[in-house]
């Protein structure tokens, strides 16, 4: 799996837009409680629940290849010209 230089940067944006999208879905905040790991798999399992995002594979579905998962959905909601993008 590449990396961007990025990265970092997509997955927390991803992540403010996917805590968002679970709001309006009703769902409540995530607390101070919860682990960014926990973070990232509820956020996932949100976004392929509701056919955002194709789910990975069984024998894939681990925490680095998730982050991916939502670095790509993130990177295909931008603009072309978006600033993480280049």
């Amino acid at each position: 799996m590449k990396t961007g230089k990025h990265d970092n940067q997509l997955l927390k944006l991803a992540m403010e837009i996917g805590v968002g999208y679970a709001k309006k879905r009703g769902f409540d905040d995530f607390g101070k409680g919860i682990s960014p790991k926990d973070k990232v798999e509820c956020i996932y399992r949100l976004l392929v629940q509701d056919k955002l995002i194709q789910p990975l594979a069984e024998d894939k579905d681990d925490g680095p290849n998730r982050k991916h998962k939502l670095i790509l959905w993130i990177s295909k909601q931008l603009p072309k010209d978006h600033e993480l993008l280049n």
